[in-house]
C-alpha cells in the first residue's frame, strides 16, 4: 500500500507548482486568495498527497470552486487533454468481464487509489466553461446506475466547439480516453 503523505520537500515543491498554476489561471477562481488555499492544503496532508498523484499523472490540478457552507475548495484536473491515466475500463466489474486484452486497471479504482473522484457530467461541463479541454482526447465521467446496470458507461469530450456526452460499453478502453478527477479540500 502506498504511503499517503509527502516529504516536506515534496510538499513545498507541489505547493509552489500549484501556486504558480493558480496565479497563471485566475479566470478559474475569481475572488479566491492563494494564502487561504495554501493554509487549507498544509493542514490536510492526505489531500496534498492526492493532489500530488493528480500532478504526477499530468492532470494539472487547479482550484475551480469554493463552497462557503462547507469551507471547501474544489480542485479539478485542468490539463488540456485527458491526464496520463488512460486505456482504462470504466470500473472493476467491466474490467473483470473482459475475457481477453484486459487493460492495466479501471478508472473508478484508479481514482479511488488516488483519493479523488471522477468528474460528474455537471462538473465536466463546468470545467469546459473555464477553457477548452479534451479536444483530442475524451474522459470517463460518473455514469448513472441505470446505464451502468445495462453494461454501459459515459464519457465526454469537446469537438467542434461543443461538449459531447457519449456512451460506450463500460469494458471498452482507448489510448485517448482517460478520466479527470475532482478533490474537495
Amino acid at each position: 500500500m502506498k504511503k499517503k503523505s509527502l516529504t516536506p520537500e515534496q510538499s513545498e515543491t507541489l505547493l509552489k507548482v500549484l501556486q504558480t498554476r493558480f496565479e497563471k489561471n485566475m479566470n478559474r477562481h475569481k475572488g479566491m486568495q492563494w494564502e487561504k488555499i495554501q493554509t487549507k492544503l498544509e493542514s490536510n496532508p492526505e489531500k496534498l498527497w492526492s493532489l500530488n498523484e493528480m500532478e504526477e499523472t499530468e492532470g494539472e490540478p487547479d482550484v475551480v470552486d469554493y463552497n462557503q457552507k462547507t469551507d471547501e475548495y474544489l480542485f479539478f484536473d485542468c490539463s488540456p487533454e485527458s491526464p496520463k491515466r488512460r486505456s482504462l475500463c470504466y470500473d472493476y466489474a467491466a474490467w473483470e468481464s473482459r475475457k481477453a486484452n484486459k487493460p492495466e486497471s479501471n478508472a473508478i479504482d484508479k481514482a479511488s487509489e488516488m483519493g479523488i473522484e471522477i468528474l460528474t457530467e455537471e462538473q465536466y461541463r463546468h470545467l469546459q466553461e473555464l477553457g477548452k479541454f479534451d479536444q483530442k482526447t475524451s474522459s470517463w465521467v460518473q455514469t448513472p446506475a441505470s446505464i451502468r446496470e445495462l453494461g454501459g458507461a459515459v464519457f465526454c469530450d469537446r469537438r467542434y466547439n461543443t461538449v459531447f456526452y457519449y456512451h460506450n460499453g463500460a469494458d471498452s478502453y482507448y489510448a485517448a480516453r482517460g478520466f479527470r478527477g475532482s478533490l474537495r479540500v
